[in-house]
């Protein structure tokens, strides 16, 4: 009796009732790319890149034709999170606090853990720095990478490793892609949630030289539907970096395969967004930013072989907040949350013949910066009121109002009365301070991007994310916080920053109310920027520094809010410093 179970051998043999075991939960690794648009895959179409990792996942998996994520990375990131449109979650920008998931939402990776999950997440978050909107403080045990929305450096950058602050190993997307694989070997016999975030193809446009020598100077032979828009030099470092993260997910799936883990695990890949750059994305119109289909179309890949039958295609239209109630229910997992999500389990969708389902007619709402789209299984109403059918015309060439004018005056009354019920909430969003002295977590990071600096200080570059401050040559000039204190302590601030020979000496002080910390700037430390060693094209963002600790100080503070300053009160040379990072590390 070859292949039976002993257990339910014995039982025939003897007589007994045994029940069969149940199978194991599930384990899931979500892959998230960044700024990759639906048509940098090669199984989308796109003959100038290879990705046969993630073309291998479409294949062995389920591939939904119709996918929609937000116009940028910290809503897509939100959606993904908490299941729910993110403008209910607070989230309404991707700097200055707008990234942030409201506190009293419940995440995906929340649901995982109390369902005893291992849970981690490795690469770029952008949904909140200071616990308890860090990642350690919504859900994951384990965090590797940045809280911020780009980074200035992709080779050994400094990295957020649980709260503290290391220095990363090699290029981020394969230092990522190696904490990701020891953690699933850590924790392989008990179920597991990985969510890898890779935060490339964003710029800056950095590729190794194994990925990028296969494009440099070579012909790109598909082009954007707009080839003058193009630039190919930019396209070029857009795709190398692809092909390093096709060649990371590689190494996670193999790594599954040497582990046995392949048939229970749950293997999903998407992207944030639209294409960061004017280039092939099969004839869809818009990029990163847009509301028309190019901006928010995203592959979604699902693979699961003990559940999902290879190579099956869905062509109902879904989106990044189905994906917490699909993955909750594929693992048998209840999500309840602290609000109704607006997404659908499409569990039916992948487990069973999608044309078999009975689906509801839905419509999912793209909005970002004013503009608006709201999308159905058949037609697109664009911001400006223009009325596309979808089957017939995905790239959105004819404005077809007139001849369905019923169709077009449905979805507008959908589109305004989803507004009317949302956007009434984001002003308030505004208010919240920034966190500080979490009592369950020892740093408190208030990086430069977060403050408001007056007078003179500059900010290395308009993208806040990853800017430092300079030009701080007047002692009437301060950078502030708004910010919370969430319990009493006592705390040791250090300043990340830089300063050259002749400008030490400035004394600095940090107040809060009737609390100060002062100290003087007694080393120099001046390095060079970096970065552009190894751009590929010149950026748009900050070029970076090492930017060494500098120890202020300690302060006590009492909980409650304020503003938080940080002034020169002596300045002896041109300036007293330039500025990226404050911490403060709670002693008691």
């Amino acid at each position: 009796m070859r292949g039976v179970p002993t257990a339910l051998l014995l039982a025939a043999l003897t007589g007994a009732c045994v029940a069969p075991e149940s199978p194991p939960r599930p384990n899931v690794v979500l892959f998230l790319a960044d700024d990759q648009g639906w048509g940098d895959l090669s199984v989308n179409g796109n003959a100038s890149v290879r990705t046969p990792n993630i073309d291998a996942l479409a294949r062995e998996g389920a591939a939904f034709t119709h996918f929609f994520v937000s116009p940028v990375c910290s809503p897509t990131r939100a959606e993904l999170l908490t299941g729910r449109h993110h403008l209910r979650s607070g989230v309404y920008a991707t700097t200055a606090g707008g990234e942030r998931i409201d506190l009293d939402e419940t995440t995906l990776a929340e649901i995982f853990r109390n369902a005893g999950y291992a849970t981690a997440a490795f690469g770029k978050w952008h949904n909140g720095s200071q616990p308890p909107y860090h990642p350690n403080a919504r859900g994951f045990d384990e965090f590797y990478g940045f809280t911020s929305g780009h980074w200035g450096n992709y080779f050994d950058p400094p990295l957020d490793h649980n709260g503290r602050l290391v220095q990363g190993n090699g290029y981020v997307t394969d230092d990522f892609t190696e904490r990701a694989i020891r953690f699933i070997e850590s924790y392989r016999t008990e179920p597991f949630f990985v969510w890898v975030a890779y935060n490339t193809p964003h710029s800056p446009m950095q590729a190794p030289d194994r990925w990028w020598n296969r494009f440099a100077g070579n012909p790109i032979s598909q082009r954007h539907r707009d080839p003058e828009k193009e630039s190919l030099a930019h396209t070029r470092a857009a795709l190398a970096m692809t092909e390093n993260i096709d060649w990371n997910v590689g190494r996670v799936t193999s790594r599954l395969a040497a582990l046995d883990l392949t048939d229970n695990t749950i293997v999903v890949y998407l992207t944030d967004n639209g294409p960061n750059g004017w280039r092939w994305n099969d004839g869809l119109k818009g990029r990163k930013g847009s509301t028309d289909e190019g901006g928010v179309r995203s592959p979604l890949f699902i693979r699961w072989p003990r559940s999902i039958e290879a190579g099956a295609t869905v062509d109902r239209i879904a989106g990044a907040i189905d994906l917490l109630p699909t993955l909750a229910d594929l693992a048998g997992i209840a999500h309840d949350t602290a609000h109704p999500v607006d997404g659908l389990s499409l569990k039916p969708l992948v487990v069973a013949e999608p044309e078999s389902v009975a689906w509801p007619d839905r419509h999912l709402v793209n909005h970002w910066r004013g503009r608006t789209s709201i999308r159905g299984q058949r037609y697109r109403l664009d911001n400006e009121g223009q009325l596309f059918d979808m089957a017939s015309d995905p790239g959105q060439q004819t404005d077809i109002v007139r001849e369905q004018p019923r169709a077009a005056a449905r979805l507008t009354a959908l589109r305004e009365a989803f507004l009317s019920e949302v956007l009434p909430e984001l002003p308030q969003r505004d208010t919240r301070p920034f966190p500080i002295g979490h009592p369950e977590h020892e740093y408190t990071r208030l990086p430069a991007r977060d403050g408001i600096a007056s007078g003179g200080i500059r900010r290395s570059s308009r993208y806040r994310n990853d800017s430092y401050f300079s030009n701080w040559t007047s002692t009437e000039d301060v950078i502030t916080w708004d910010v919370e204190v969430l319990a009493d302590g006592r705390f040791e601030t250090v300043l990340y920053a830089t300063c050259a020979e002749a400008d030490t000496g400035s004394l600095v002080e940090l107040r809060l109310g009737d609390q100060a910390v002062a100290g003087r700037i007694t080393e120099a430390h001046d390095p060079p920027l970096i970065g552009m060693e190894h751009d590929r094209v010149e950026r748009i963002e900050s070029y970076v520094k090492d930017f060494r600790p500098m120890v202020l100080g300690t302060i006590e503070l009492r909980a409650g809010s304020g503003t938080l300053t940080l002034q020169a009160l002596e300045i002896t040379g041109e300036q007293a410093m330039d500025f990226r990072l404050l911490t403060l590390r709670r002693l008691r």
